[in-house]
Formats: C-alpha cells, structure tokens, sequence
C-alpha cells in the first residue's frame, strides 16, 4: 500500500510540476513580483565561467633513520559552467572533470583520481527563491581502476559504472550560494558497460545486464561559497532514497555521495586545496580483507567510502 501511495503522489506531482513549468504564473504570486519590480535584474543571457587547478603532493627521503620512501602525486581538476537566465526560465550546465596520478618509489604509476561529472537542470521560477526544476545528472570515470596491488584485474572502467539520474523536482535557493533541490520522482540508472564485469554483477547490476534501474526520491545541496578574497568552499550533497528495495524508507536503502573543495589562494595563481569524498551506496559492496586460519580470504559488505586529497598546485579562472 505504502508503494500504490508512492506512486498516485508522484502522479499527482508530475502534473502539478508540468503545469508549473509551462503555465502562466498563478495570480496569487501575481503582486508579489509587481511589488519586487523595483529590484536590481539578475543578468540575462548566456553567462559562460571555467577554472583548471593542477594539484602536487610530494615526499623525499634521503638518510632517513626513521624511514619513509620517496612519493609523488598530481591531480588536475577542471569545471566549466554555461548557464542562462532570462525572464524566469534558467538553464545551468556544469561539467566536472578530475585525473589524478601517484607514484612511489617501490610502486609503478597508479591514478588516484578520476571523475566525469555532468549536471543539467532547466529552471522556471514560479515564485521568488522557488523554482520548479528538472534536472539530469551524469557520472562516470576515464580508465580503468583496480584494488591494488592487484593492477592486472580491472574492477572497474569507463561507463562500468556509469550513473545517471534524472529528476523532477523544487529548486530553493535561499542565498545566492546555497541551493537545495527536492524531487521525489527520480530515476537512477546505473550502468555497466564491460562485459567481464557485467558477467560478475559488479556495482549492484544483476549478473549479466548491463543496466540496472531505480525509482525514488532525491535532495541534492549545493553550496559555493567565497568567504573572504583567499577562501573558497565548494561543496556538493545528494541523497537519493529508493521506494522498492529490502530496507525501504531506511537510510541503508540510500546512495550518499557527498564532495566537498576547501580553497585557499596564496597567490593569485598558487593556491592550497582540500578536497573530501564521502560514498555511501547499498548497491556496492567494498571488498574488506579479513584473515582466517592464516588465509586471506576476501569478502564483500556495503561500507562508507571515504577519499580525501590536500596538495599544493596552480590554479586559473576564467
């Protein structure tokens, strides 16, 4: 019953949500606007913006009676924005592209970070700081990973995964730098595109599909904040909830994706950064070691997965 519920509701909002998105504005929100005519307008138009950041890490030793071995890495970072505004239609599209790369002295080269992330969402507002907003998102990764030291047995590869999201929703932006973005009528496609590891049902996929959907709700925070001329926070939070799964309407029936960027120019182009990634995913089982009788033996449990990044490099806006 509770899943029938569900459903009549996201019925009813999709049709509240394409009426508000193309209809005229209701005459009750009418003299609200009438009465903020005298406002300063946000710009209209295409409104293009982009930054690269190359991010260092380094360790030598030399005669080190407390050891240690020599290590370097490098991360590059790029995000490019093209967003419109006019009248109260908005379109915005970020895409997020991260490569990174380590290497020890005893280890041969291995990346450390690798991200495509692309974000569509189309906008109308219905009333000041509220708009009703459909919104796609896009994720997946350049090369091969693997769980090292094994570097022969790929775990994973372009579009294996893949996650795309798509949804119908309420975009709140309360301050210029803060958006908070409802629906409860999304979709979640998670893709694997590898035969070796379709054949295994990697990344929550039933064994030999590709593809593997899910019906649910999401709240994706946004937060891009400049504190001061030097300190910047960037910060990304989505939390999508299935309907149908064996622990509904339970966090653990949940995907967590959390990144945040912590920035602090030194100079105009040398900067220090921060950057943290949290996972949570019910569909993903993170492979935990664990030694019986002597033997390794290898199992899998959902785990939060926690990635974090601090290094000095160059940075460009434009």
């Amino acid at each position: 019953m509770k899943n029938i519920g569900s459903i009549l509701l996201m019925i009813c909002f999709s049709v509240f949500f394409i009426n508000g998105l193309y209809a005229g504005e209701p005459e009750i929100w009418q003299d609200i606007d009438n009465d903020e005519q005298g406002e300063p307008e946000e710009p209209e138009g295409w409104v293009f913006a982009g930054e690269f950041s190359k991010v260092f890490s380094q360790a030598g030793f030399s005669n080190w009676a407390a050891g240690g071995e020599n290590s370097f890495s490098s991360t590059s970072i790029i995000r490019l924005d093209a967003n419109y505004q006019k009248d109260n239609i908005s379109f915005e599209n970020n895409l997020d592209l991260r490569y990174g790369l380590y290497k020890t002295e005893s280890r041969s080269l291995r990346k450390n970070e690798d991200k495509i992330d692309f974000t569509f969402k189309l906008g109308r507002k219905i009333r000041e700081k509220l708009n009703s907003s459909a919104m796609v998102n896009y994720r997946t990764q350049f090369t091969a990973g693997y769980h090292y030291p094994n570097d022969t047995i790929a775990v994973s590869r372009g579009m294996a995964p893949g996650f795309l999201t798509a949804s119908l929703g309420f975009d709140y932006i309360p301050w210029e730098f803060l958006s908070v973005f409802a629906s409860p009528v999304s979709g979640r496609f998670t893709f694997v595109l590898d035969e070796e590891l379709a054949g295994k049902g990697a990344f929550g996929v039933d064994t030999g599909k590709s593809v593997n959907a899910d019906l649910g709700s999401i709240i994706v925070l946004t937060f891009n904040k400049r504190f001061t001329d030097n300190v910047r926070v960037r910060s990304k939070l989505e939390v999508f909830n299935a309907y149908i799964g064996p622990d509904t309407y339970s966090w653990k029936n949940s995907v967590i994706n959390w990144e945040s960027m912590l920035r602090v120019s030194i100079t105009e182009y040398f900067t220090a950064n921060l950057l943290l990634h949290i996972i949570y995913d019910h569909n993903i089982s993170v492979p935990v070691y664990e030694t019986i009788d002597g033997e390794e033996i290898i199992t899998g449990e959902e785990q939060w997965q926690i990635k974090q990044t601090f290094g000095l490099g160059f940075s460009y806006t434009f």
